[in-house]
């Protein structure tokens, strides 16, 4: 079964373009690594919570985003080989100053338990 990298960041909604750019080259890399997929979502519909919510998740402040984000690896092997390689990679390296808050993002990996 598959295996999943999940990312929540938080982003100036002002660096939009920049990061759809970044994200854009980092998945030419992973998918070069053996990503079978990877999706970056932008925040349409992402309400605060009482107790939790991702906003509270990422200490959103009042001119950020959530984006939430996802690579599907066939597996979990294969998702540290294509990881450790793409990190290594000289384009993964970062040129520029980074379009978000890397500090406050929240990632994990996953064994799929079910899809439909």
């Amino acid at each position: 079964m598959n295996f999943i990298d999940g990312y929540v960041v938080p982003v100036p909604t002002a660096n939009r373009a920049a990061y759809k750019k970044l994200a854009e080259e980092a998945a030419v890399v992973f998918k070069e690594y053996g990503a079978l997929s990877v999706v970056e979502c932008w925040g349409a519909d992402v309400p605060d919570g009482k107790l939790t919510s991702f906003p509270m998740a990422v200490k959103l402040e009042t001119d950020e985003t959530v984006v939430f984000s996802w690579i599907v690896w066939p597996s979990k092997d294969a998702r540290n080989a294509g990881m450790e390689k793409a990190m290594k990679d000289p384009r993964m390296q970062p040129s520029q100053s980074m379009p978000f808050d890397g500090k406050r993002m929240i990632f994990g990996g996953f064994e799929v338990l079910m899809e439909a």
